[in-house]
């Protein structure tokens, strides 16, 4: 008989306790590779990462958050002065349009501070859900579900979801893994250790299950399946 959607999320909540454990000891130190000093440094750096790696972003942000320190510095420059900045990201004329249009508004809208709520910050322009979580968890220390190709690959092998949608793994994810009130920043720290997982052992191309102590322990899906 075929699971419903219930059935495989209770059973999925079963096995994120011993899951995110698991990570935990393999990735103590789990945190955004994005160098920043404020939230709103952090929420530029993941605009510009997008089909960017972190690694070229950071070394594009110090003279960028050097000449433009802030939303305000960045509303009155010229957009063709961030776009030559911002060049090496890819991307950087769309990536420039946003950002000036982002940081008008924080400064018009929201006094020149950034707001720490998900609708506030998905309402700026170039600010989806991904960059919004990623900012609320890191910045402010909420709880926070960064779906990105690393999660959406590592949760799907495992079989805690059965979608590939971004937005519905991130509620099936708030599902089986609720915001903790002591720990609020618990969900962000999962989706980090995905990432350095996803990075290091379950690869896109070829899963690296034999290395995999998540396939050792029956944690997998994927692994289960290919024995």
């Amino acid at each position: 008989m075929q699971q419903t959607q219930a059935e495989f999320l209770d059973r999925a909540a079963q096995k994120v306790p011993p899951i995110a454990k698991e990570l935990e000891r393999l990735y103590p130190d789990a945190e955004c590779s994005l160098t920043y000093k404020t939230p709103f440094q952090l929420l530029i750096s993941t605009q510009l990462a997008a089909q960017c790696t972190d690694a070229r972003v950071n070394t594009v942000t110090p003279a960028l958050f050097e000449r433009f320190p802030d939303a305000a510095a960045f509303a009155a420059a010229d957009v063709s002065e961030i776009e030559e900045m911002i060049r090496s990201t890819g991307f950087f004329r769309n990536k420039a349009k946003n950002i000036k249009s982002c940081s008008r508004d924080i400064c018009e809208r929201f006094g020149g501070e950034l707001p720490d709520t998900m609708e506030e910050l998905t309402s700026l322009a170039g600010v989806g859900r991904k960059t919004a979580n990623l900012v609320l968890g890191d910045a402010f220390h909420k709880p926070s579900y960064v779906i990105d190709t690393h999660a959406i690959r590592l949760l799907g092998r495992m079989g805690l979801t059965q979608n590939t949608d971004p937005a519905a793994i991130e509620q099936d994810l708030r599902r089986i893994l609720p915001p903790d009130e002591d720990n609020p920043t618990e969900s962000g720290n999962f989706c980090h250790r995905l990432v350095l997982h996803g990075r290091a052992v379950c690869t896109a191309r070829k899963p690296r299950c034999g290395d995999c102590s998540l396939a050792r322990l029956g944690l997998c899906d994927h692994a289960l399946n290919e024995l």
